[in-house]
């Protein structure tokens, strides 16, 4: 027998119907180990030795593993074809070997880049050995991540409390994000005028024109720089007597795009579909994994990490037959096309992202939702990049009088054969400018007299840069070299779930302690948030893997820089951090007054100086004479917020009488009345303008929690409020998070209690899975039991138990008889409680607490453990 170990147990259940009964094939469940999160990890001074840690559901897959493996005659490792697989598959070796679990079996790697019956046959074919270079890529990968985390993340929370962690390379995707900020606060819009018009000629139809050049010189865009300009402009065009002198027709082809690689398909499926990075990489992994088709489980398309662009011939072949079948000959180019990878650093040569088969085209799928709307756009982009080039014809008509007064252009695009644009065309940025209009234009010919009609000119003004959407910041981190395919979602992830960003309409948005801590390592850590040094750092782990650099000299190099850097923050006081951090964030924080004033003037007690302050959860302002002075305000405010300061009274309580007053604290703005024991406070929703407040707002916000009803179930209460994550409703301990603060106000009883159920049913990934089947109540307690889909398989939930369901039982198939059986196996073998042993420590430490010499000799025995 056979033992093929895979990653995913979706996959292990396919491959081992591919392989058949020589075949046994189990799941690794991704890695089986990983380093602690703690210090000591990594140990720079033992030649970067690495402490792994095997988890308790780890353990059992080993032991599964190695149960299998006393039955069996060779190791096959099929885990995915990367960087990450091939270390998995090192991880498991090297568990093994030291459990002693094969002594001279046979180990092979196997890797294939598609979940079908062919590929995995001739994979396991076609075996080889270990890559010990992809290997080393890896532990230096992960070896400099560890030691950038821990390292520097201590130093940010001595110095920058608040700040949560650094890490390698989100904190240069950070900086992107942040820059781009600071370059829409400081752009300055920039008026200027254009003039268009409809030209008319007895030939034709009327076609759209522009002014191009005026008395003789050519404009540029800012050349009509305000009304007057303009205005002029166009009495000159209303008076010249127009005649075509030149009519240009030249042909264009344009080529398709490659097949996706990974970045490609997560900007694309952002700019078609309004996928997160995060959505497609889910998403694109189902497809890889399969759906059933004819009672067999296949993959619908290749492995989706990848940085290559190219096809094997034999799928190029299938492609071209399909277009040919679907299309017709013309669309077929006479050879076929080779894509090459320009990426500044791709990863080890992969397929593009292409389906396993061109001829399952998406209608004739039965998947639907998010799965068929990417296997569309992953087939078009496929077909399309062997399709035949699309034709074009760009006419460009120049217009001027006798004088040389005035100018005007026209330009139009006509297909004159679609070729690859019949299946498909990328969508463009959606800050990109159009160079070109497609206006059809009408048949004249040099020496045509026309006429200028509806002659129009139009303001505008020049426009900041956008801020980045996930699509084009995967774009600017690919153009610089930075990160990898598999790691730009889990980047934008954790720049969002450490708070370091927002995400709104599809824009990232930095928020305050973000650009706190960018600003912070510009100023003391500099080099290591450089792109240039980033991008070099992704070249020489690729160097690594290789052959071409050893992996312990890349860290020793890194180790030795980067630790004096650290060193030298150990004398830095926070006075220093602050002085820095006030300069460099001075436009956010301490913006220009209209009135040329100082900045930094304390507005409440005239004689102070402002200045960041840093607290328990953050940076905030403050004034320099506290505790005399008490003023505060929220970093990132402006000479705005410093009105904010002053409180404002909203109105009355039509219930108590008491005042509703509007104040800003360093946590931000809130509402607050006094009551008979302690004010009453709540926050403003972060979607809510400070300026617009109102005693109506106020009076919602202070009325909170708002008793929507009793629930049917048991009467106890649902409610609404606010709390620290945002807007939420609460039935006993059951928390629903809401999107949008209006709902506080408005959601109704039936609708609550829906959305109570959805999350009993589907509590989270943190709190159980989703449920299976709904067994119904304990006979004896009345608490429901019900069998939950987990991380590493279905269980019966039964209150805080959690019971294993026996291997090889089918979950659909477990009765609540069988349910009470392993809730029952379960409980035996849990720990029990002794209630009489605590008793008895109790008393214990009693007796000890009164006699004072062995008081004294246990604290004389816990002073050098505190010390050490």
């Amino acid at each position: 027998m056979n033992l093929v170990i895979v990653e995913s147990p979706a996959k292990a259940k396919t491959i081992e119907k591919y392989l058949g009964k020589d075949y046994k094939v189990l799941a690794s469940f991704g890695h089986v180990r990983d380093l602690p999160s703690k210090n000591g990890s990594v140990d720079p001074d033992n030649k970067f030795a690495m402490s792994w840690s095997v988890d308790t559901q780890s353990k059992k897959r080993i032991k599964d593993i190695e149960n299998a493996l006393e039955k069996a005659d060779k190791l096959i490792l099929a885990t995915d074809p990367d960087r990450e697989g091939e270390a998995i598959s090192w991880h498991l070796l090297e568990v093994l070997s030291k459990k002693k679990a094969f002594k001279d079996m046979p180990v092979e790697r196997v890797v294939f880049n598609a979940i079908t019956k062919k590929s995995v046959t001739e994979a396991i074919a076609k075996p080889r050995q270990l890559d010990q270079e992809l290997v080393d890529a890896y532990l230096a990968r992960r070896a400099l991540d560890y030691l950038v985390g821990f390292t520097l993340s201590p130093v940010l929370w001595r110095k920058l409390p608040g700040a949560r962690s650094a890490g390698r390379v989100q904190s240069v995707a950070l900086r992107l994000i942040c820059e781009r900020e600071t370059e829409i606060e400081k752009f300055e819009n920039r008026e200027y005028w254009s003039l268009g018009a409809s030209i008319a000629n007895p030939k034709g139809s009327n076609f759209p024109a522009r002014l191009v050049s005026l008395q003789g010189e050519k404009l540029d865009k800012f050349s009509l720089a305000n009304e007057a300009d303009a205005k002029a402009a166009e009495a000159a065009v209303n008076a010249a007597t127009l005649s075509v002198v030149s009519v240009e027709a030249k042909p264009l082809t344009r080529n398709p795009q490659a097949p996706f690689m990974t970045s490609t398909l997560q900007q694309e499926a952002s700019r078609k579909l309004g996928f997160s990075a995060t959505q497609t990489m889910r998403t694109a992994q189902q497809l890889y994994e399969g759906v059933d088709i004819g009672g067999e489980t296949t993959g619908l398309i290749t492995y989706m990490r990848t940085d290559g662009i190219s096809m094997v011939g034999e799928a190029i072949s299938d492609c071209r037959a399909t277009i040919g079948n679907e299309f017709g000959d013309k669309y077929l180019p006479g050879q076929h096309r080779e894509y090459k990878s320009k990426a500044k650093n791709a990863q080890e040569a992969h397929e593009a992202i292409r389906p396993t088969s061109f001829a399952r085209t998406p209608d004739s799928l039965k998947i639907s939702g998010d799965m068929k709307k990417l296997y569309d756009l992953i087939w078009k982009r496929a077909m399309a990049s062997q399709m035949e080039s699309a034709k074009l014809e760009r006419t460009t008509i120049e217009m001027t009088d006798d004088a040389n007064t005035v100018g005007l252009r026209a330009t139009g695009q006509v297909v004159r054969f679609d070729g690859f644009l019949k299946l498909y065309e990328e969508t463009a940025p959606a800050n990109a400018e159009d160079d070109d209009d497609n206006a059809t234009l009408a048949p004249v010919v040099k020496g045509d007299k026309v006429t200028a009609d509806d002659v129009a000119i139009e303001q505008h003004f020049t426009q900041p840069p956008p801020r980045y959407s996930e699509a084009s910041l995967v774009k600017r981190m690919e153009e610089l070299g930075i990160g990898r395919p598999s790691t730009y979602a889990s980047i934008l992830k954790v720049l969002q779930d450490r708070g370091y960003v927002t995400l709104d309409k599809r824009r990232f948005t930095p928020v305050d302690k973000g650009r706190l801590l960018t600003a912070f390592l510009e100023n003391f850590f500099g080099k290591y948030v450089e792109y240039n040094y980033t991008a070099d750092l992704e070249e020489r782990l690729d160097k690594v893997s290789a052959g071409d650099l050893d992996y312990l000299t890349l860290l020793e190099n890194f180790w030795k820089e980067f630790s004096a850097s650290i060193d030298e923050t150990k004398d830095l006081r926070v006075t220093h951090v602050l002085d820095a951090l006030n300069d460099a964030l001075r436009p956010l924080v301490f913006p220009d007054k209209e009135d040329g004033s100082d900045p930094r003037k304390c507005t409440s007690c005239e004689d102070g100086q402002l200045s960041l302050k840093l607290g328990k959860y953050g940076a905030f302002v403050g004034c320099s004479n506290y505790p005399e002075c008490k003023f505060t305000r929220p970093f990132g405010g402006d000479e705005s917020m410093d009105a904010q300061a002053e409180d404002k009274i909203l109105g009355e309580h039509p219930e108590t009488g008491k005042d509703i007053v509007l104040k800003t604290g360093r946590f931000g703005p809130y509402v607050e009345m006094e009551t008979e024991k302690k004010p009453k406070r709540t926050s403003l929703p972060k979607t809510w303008d400070y300026h617009t407040m109102d005693l109506e707002k106020g009076l919602r916000l202070i009325n909170l929690p708002r008793k929507i009803g009793s629930h049917p179930e048991d009467g106890n209460q649902i409610a609404a409020a606010l709390g620290r994550f945002g807007p939420y409703i609460k039935h006993n301990t059951t928390y629903v998070s809401l999107k949008d603060p209006e709902e506080m106000f408005t959601l109704g009883m039936n609708e609550a209690v829906s959305r109570i159920a959805d999350k009993r049913a589907n509590p989270g990934r943190g709190r159980g899975g989703t449920v299976l089947k709904d067994l119904g109540k304990h006979p004896t307690t009345e608490k429901p039991i019900a069998i939950m889909e987990g991380r590493y398989g279905a269980y019966v939930k039964y209150e805080k138990i959690n019971a294993t369901i026996p291997k090889g039982q089918d979950p659909k198939d477990v009765n609540i008889d069988m349910a009470l059986e392993y809730i029952a196996e379960k409980e035996a073998k849990s720990p029990k409680k002794k209630p009489a042993a605590k008793k008895k420590t109790a008393a214990k430490k009693k007796t000890v607490t009164k006699k004072k010499p062995a008081a004294k000799k246990t604290a004389a025995k816990k002073k050098p453990t505190a010390e050490a």
